[in-house]
């Protein structure tokens, strides 16, 4: 009888800093070197600055992989973290999803107080993205809930948050197409 063979381990990898061409080309090709799989990964520009994390499965120990990505740090423009991080939860809990923007002029607290109310009913923010345009902020989050939460009481608290801000809010399920 032979042994079960153990998950591979995964680890969460953020590079950070001034943006440049390549980065996630070389990034990913470093770690592809590595036999590493990318399983989870998002990536952005923040005011001109790179923001990239990252999920992968593999054999390489935190040490290999932060030497094979320690070039990318080099001129001092980037910063890399690799960290071990336990496997997910598996299965999504039962609920439904739903899409979260708000609109209009910025101010501070506007993405603490509209998703306070988010986490009040034990909803779940699985991506967030903000903007700031002039003196226009944009914020998308999609959110999931879970079963038998009240929406339309939800709704009513985001829109008195939002109204309290100055800004407008709307709450609307996902489609498909939308995650």
């Amino acid at each position: 009888m032979s042994t079960p063979t153990p998950p591979p381990t995964q680890h969460a990898i953020t590079v950070l800093g001034h943006d440049r061409p390549g980065i996630i080309a070389e990034t990913t090709g470093r770690l592809a070197e590595l036999g590493l799989n990318l399983e989870d990964s998002t990536m952005t520009l923040l005011r001109g600055h790179f923001a990239m994390m990252l999920v992968c499965a593999g054999e390489p120990s935190a040490a290999a992989i932060e030497a094979a990505l320690a070039p990318l740090t080099d001129d001092g423009s980037l910063t890399v973290t690799v960290r071990a991080v336990s496997p997910g939860a598996g299965a999504a809990p039962a609920g439904s999803s739903w899409v979260l923007t708000v609109h209009g002029g910025d101010r501070p607290g506007i993405v603490s107080s509209v998703v306070g109310r988010v986490a009040e009913v034990g909803g779940n923010i699985n991506d967030l993205t903000t903007r700031l345009a002039g003196d226009h902020y944009l914020l998308v989050a999609e959110i999931d809930l879970p079963a038998g939460a009240d929406v339309d009481a939800l709704e009513a608290a985001v829109r008195t948050a939002a109204t309290a801000l100055g800004v407008g809010a709307t709450l609307r399920r996902a489609e498909a197409d939308d995650l």
